[in-house]
């Protein structure tokens, strides 16, 4: 049995950056910052980049912005390419999301369109 799944609650660490294809399909990447549970409030947060395709990724372009507290559940994978300069091969980890949680109040998010809260799910 293999399992790839994770929780992350943090807050946009930028607004979304949206693509959309000539097949139809969108896709929205941006990084969140989720701070750690520990005593010293000093250390600094961990950051996930994160890639929504589809309808949860027009969600995300339209509600979510840089500061919005949002909460996601996805997979982890790596994003390889070989760079085009030196030749070598390259990767960097990042989340797949599943599903999108706005998480802040209104008030939070009144820069932002909307409600501000709910949850949606990534259908493909």
């Amino acid at each position: 049995m293999s399992l790839n799944k994770i929780n992350l609650v943090g807050r946009a660490g930028r607004d979304p950056e949206v693509k959309y294809f000539e097949s139809g399909k969108v896709k929205c990447s941006f990084a969140i910052a989720v701070d750690r549970r520990s005593k010293n409030r000093d250390d600094p947060p961990d950051w996930f980049e994160l890639e929504i395709w589809g309808k949860t990724a027009e969600i995300a372009a339209n509600y979510v912005k840089k500061g919005s507290l949002i909460g996601i559940s996805g997979a982890l994978k790596f994003d390889r390419w070989q760079d085009k300069s030196t030749g070598e091969d390259r990767q960097k980890p990042l989340i797949s999301v599943d599903q999108l949680n706005l998480l802040g109040s209104k008030r939070d998010n009144e820069t932002a369109a909307g409600s501000g809260s709910g949850g949606y799910d990534e259908d493909f």
